[in-house]
């Protein structure tokens, strides 16, 4: 691969840091000309995390920002915006502006969560301290400010502190302040997952709402998240609220690359070679009408050597992801692991969150899934009620890692990881005694009974979740046909000269049975050809295992 001419942007969340020490960018700067365009009084933009909203909200800052205006121009030479004509950049460095993040304001109780609040709102007051102690001849509201700048302001002080802060800045600019929120709905997450949930919105309704509802000094606002927070909870009376969900049209490919973005950048960095399995890893999103590439997954593959790994994982928690599914019944089971074999569900689309109806309402894993980034929807359509619904599927192979350690740590809890990779050790390296033998220590002391009422779905999605554990050294492939039929999961090593793994598995009906099923199985192997496809591939050597399960039992010959 060639050298690269600019650094990957890994983490870089300030516009300003991003060009002057010039790093790559994908330029976006679009956002600014579509945003003026719509004339929106109040955007809210939902997207999974680390697909660049901060770094947006930031663009907008340093361009319509009147502090250090003739120097934040420099930023934006050569790039779209400028490019787009003199009618847009006649408005760069014209506003105040207040750029207010709460993706900080977690905490474990409703009085630390306020604590912190206090101090990112001292430190945004701080940021304007020159005009709050020179330009503020009223002593009321001076007072005001300097509990604010001290951290002691009350609960009601918090909550108005937003709309008093952009009527200072209005009376001194003389232009209404436009307003950046990012991560608006980190607070009420943390609220949700550590019990002062009604609290917590009873709070950011009178927060948010004075700030836009009731503010006479706002020129626009621009708020972005993860989830849409239902209307009637937290937006109340807010009728000029535009919400830009993953199902909208309007700046859908603002956020993540583009097909031609993604391309350009490989090009750019000596790796076009690889695009077809950047586009199998990283690409598959679709928010709107385009497919969408994660943006931080692509920077970290190049920035780590062009090294495909699953980047995207851990880069935030999602409890209520994990609260629904460890609540799921048997047929939401199913569907999740029809979705790890390729298959899509179907689903209402349910974008307004009422976190009080997240255990009542079954549908709303899927569509916690999809707007976390877990899901991506294939096809919308109205039914003859004009209810929305969706079909979804996993967006690529980076996702459906994600998915696999997500049903592993469901069924087998953390204190099985040695157990699980010595297991998949002995599997890859044809050892059926030891492979047997940890399996049904496996199916002993981690899989409940409940679990296998549906024992063909479970037993192929039990070997198909811990197949992530051989993510790197092959590619899994499910249900794929290959010979004279569809094998149940196969393992095709990625490095010449290793053998594959292929397994057909059988549920027997007693006991008894247990034996003529998994020689059964691994006839099935022969007669069928499935090994053709590896052969086809290059593999000289496969390791043939036909299994059978009954309740807690198993059984396996290996061909």
């Amino acid at each position: 691969m060639q050298e690269r001419k600019r650094l990957m942007p890994v983490g870089i969340e300030d516009f300003r840091e991003l060009i002057q020490r010039n790093y790559y960018f994908v330029d976006k700067t679009r956002f600014i000309r579509e945003l003026m365009d719509s004339q929106g009084k109040i955007t809210l933009i939902t997207r999974p995390r680390r697909f660049g909203k901060t770094l947006a909200l930031s663009m907008l800052q340093y361009f319509f920002t009147s502090e250090n205006a003739e120097e934040n121009r420099k930023l934006f030479e050569g790039l779209d915006i400028e490019r787009s004509g003199e009618k847009y950049m006649r408005e760069q460095g014209t506003r105040p502006v207040v750029f207010l993040t709460l993706k900080e304001v977690r905490r474990p109780t409703y009085d630390s969560m306020l604590a912190m609040l206090s101090l990112t709102l001292q430190e945004l007051y701080m940021r304007h301290r020159q005009l709050l102690a020179d330009k503020i001849p009223d002593e009321p509201q001076a007072e005001y400010a300097r509990r604010i700048l001290a951290g002691m302001g009350s609960e009601e002080d918090m909550m108005v502190s937003l709309k008093h802060l952009m009527a200072y800045l209005e009376e001194h600019h003389g232009r209404k302040p436009v307003f950046l929120l990012d991560e608006y709905d980190a607070p009420i997450l943390s609220a949700w997952e550590n019990g002062y949930y009604k609290e917590c919105i009873d709070f950011m309704r009178g927060f948010l709402g004075s700030a836009l509802k009731t503010n006479p000094s706002l020129s626009f606002a621009v708020l972005t998240g993860v989830t849409r927070v239902s209307k009637e909870s937290i937006f109340s009376g807010l009728n000029n609220l535009k919400v830009c969900s993953v199902l909208s049209d309007s700046y859908c490919d603002i956020f993540g690359f583009t097909q031609e973005e993604a391309a350009r950048l490989m090009e750019d960095c000596g790796a076009a070679g690889k695009i077809p399995e950047l586009r199998q890893w990283y690409d598959g999103y679709r928010f709107g009408w385009a497919d969408i590439y994660n943006p931080w997954s692509v920077i970290r593959y190049i920035d780590e050597g062009c090294k495909f790994r699953p980047y995207w994982l851990n880069t935030s928690g999602n409890s209520i992801l994990k609260d629904l599914l460890e609540r799921v019944d048997e047929r939401r089971k199913r569907e999740l692991e029809g979705l790890m074999q390729g298959k899509a569900v179907e689903a209402p689309v349910l974008e307004n969150l009422v976190y009080g109806d997240i255990h009542s309402n079954r549908d709303m894993l899927f569509m916690m899934l999809m707007t976390a980034g877990y899901l991506k929807p294939v096809e919308v359509w109205q039914d003859e009620e004009y209810m929305e619904w969706a079909k979804l599927q996993i967006p690529n192979v980076e996702i459906r890692t994600a998915y696999r350690r997500e049903i592993l740590n469901h069924i087998v809890p953390s204190q099985g990881g040695i157990l699980l990779r010595d297991m998949m050790k002995f599997m890859a390296s044809g050892d059926v005694e030891s492979f047997s033998e940890v399996l049904s220590e496996i199916l002993r002391d981690f899989v409940s009974y409940h679990d296998i009422a549906q024992p063909e779905a479970f037993y192929h999605g039990l070997m198909l979740g811990l197949s992530v554990l051989l993510e790197g050294a092959y590619h899994v492939e499910s249900n794929r046909e290959s010979g004279y039929g569809r094998f149940d999961i196969a393992f095709f090593p990625l490095k010449e000269n290793t053998t594959g793994i292929i397994l057909e598995l059988k549920s027997a009906k007693s006991e008894e049975e247990l034996e003529q099923q998994a020689e059964a199985a691994l006839r099935q192997i022969e007669e069928k050809e499935y090994i053709a496809e590896f052969f086809r591939q290059g593999v000289k050597e496969v390791w043939k295992y036909g299994i059978a399960f009954y309740g807690k039992r198993v059984c396996m010959e290996r061909g």
